[in-house]
């Protein structure tokens, strides 16, 4: 008799635990999914955030490493982002893919990393390094002008490979220069207007 209480004991013990877990996540996806139709809010956060880790190392003087692979993992955000869901120089599928001539029929652009993963992985990632910055084990002694040196040249170059994947493939992954269309008008209004 003693083994079943004691059985029952010890499954009862994690329950608070796993209750708590369950419950906060459910309260960060329930904000997660409210802050989904506000990308400009969420970008300012998330920028406020950047700037807050800035201020971080800044004062500190150290933690370039940290700061170097967040780096590094920003810049393959940012190509995932600007690139199609399908890459017409590497795969061939049966979805919908770039159009390649002025008869072919239009395909909306599909990005690989939708803005909101783009963001939440941003945030995130600033959380993560933000938190490495309080411990000294992740501040490795580097000459920080030479990673910079280094980031800046892994950018230009990898951004001058997408642009020219943009510029063959015909797409471009922002709404700036596109064509925009209005709504129907309202009959009435418009005979208003003539009066």
């Amino acid at each position: 008799m003693e083994g079943g209480l004691g059985g029952e004991a010890a499954a009862g013990a994690p329950l608070p635990l796993a209750k708590w877990r369950r419950d906060f996540s459910r309260a960060f996806q329930y904000y997660l999914d409210r802050s989904t139709p506000h990308p400009v809010g969420r970008w300012l956060g998330t920028l406020s955030l950047a700037l807050v880790y800035s201020v971080r190392v800044y004062f500190v003087q150290g933690f370039y490493i940290v700061s170097y692979g967040l780096g590094i993992y920003l810049l393959n955000l940012l190509i995932g982002f600007l690139s199609p869901m399908v890459d017409p120089e590497l795969e061939v599928s049966d979805e919908p893919s770039l159009p390649m001539r002025g008869s072919d029929e239009f395909k909306p652009f599909i990005r690989r990393l939708p803005e909101f993963k783009f963001w939440y992985s941003i945030t995130k990632a600033f959380c993560v390094a933000f938190v490495m910055t309080f411990f000294s084990v992740f501040d490795i002694p580097v000459f920080w002008p030479i990673l910079v040196c280094y980031w800046i040249i892994l950018f230009v170059l990898t951004m001058k490979r997408q642009i020219v994947h943009m510029i063959k493939y015909k797409y471009v992954p922002f709404d700036i220069g596109k064509q925009r269309y209005g709504g129907k008008k309202n009959p009435r209004s418009s005979s208003l207007s003539k009066d």
